[in-house]
């Protein structure tokens, strides 16, 4: 079976995801953390396959160019108060991204949910780094979204794991 091309809007949010200083390898390494102990033979490919096909979705693609876009214009001072300060702050109970972020992780059923509130309680790996406040860069809704990528593709290879068993 041969691989369909990407198509202009999964490119734009994989280029997105990389202008923001995320790599596929980063969101593997949170997959890889939410699933080594349930899979001791599991391979990072394994977690880079998922995240591929999670990234296929059209509605993952269309959260992610959503939520750097907000980012975006968050770090150029381009939103009306009190919005501007919200999202630069993160603050907690904002919870707009969160939502955003669970579009995601329900495209694999509710596993997903359980992953994606784990890792975001941890911040291991490139979520530690995201938010990092002292970079000057927002990525209120970006920590969300990748977060959320690596738990629907967690998710994604618990089924699938669970059908080969």
């Amino acid at each position: 079976m041969g691989e369909k091309p990407m198509d202009l809007v999964e490119q734009a949010a994989r280029t997105k995801l990389k202008e923001r200083g995320v790599e596929i390898k980063d969101i593997a390494d949170l997959v890889y953390y939410l699933q080594e102990k349930y899979h001791p033979n599991l391979q990072i490919e394994t977690c880079v396959e998922n995240i591929e096909r999670v990234l296929s979705k059209r509605e993952v693609q269309n959260a992610i160019l959503t939520g750097i876009q907000l980012d975006e214009l968050t770090e150029k001072n381009m939103l009306d108060q009190p919005l501007q300060d919200i999202l630069m702050k993160d603050e907690g109970l904002y919870g707009v991204d969160e939502i955003i972020a669970l579009s995601i992780v329900n495209v694999y059923g509710s596993i997903g949910f359980t992953n994606y509130g784990f890792i975001d309680k941890q911040k291991p790996g490139i979520l530690e780094k995201l938010n990092d406040k002292s970079t000057g860069m927002c990525h209120t809704y970006l920590d969300d979204i990748v977060g959320a990528i690596a738990a629907a593709a967690s998710s994604r290879l618990a089924h699938r794991a669970q059908k080969l068993e």
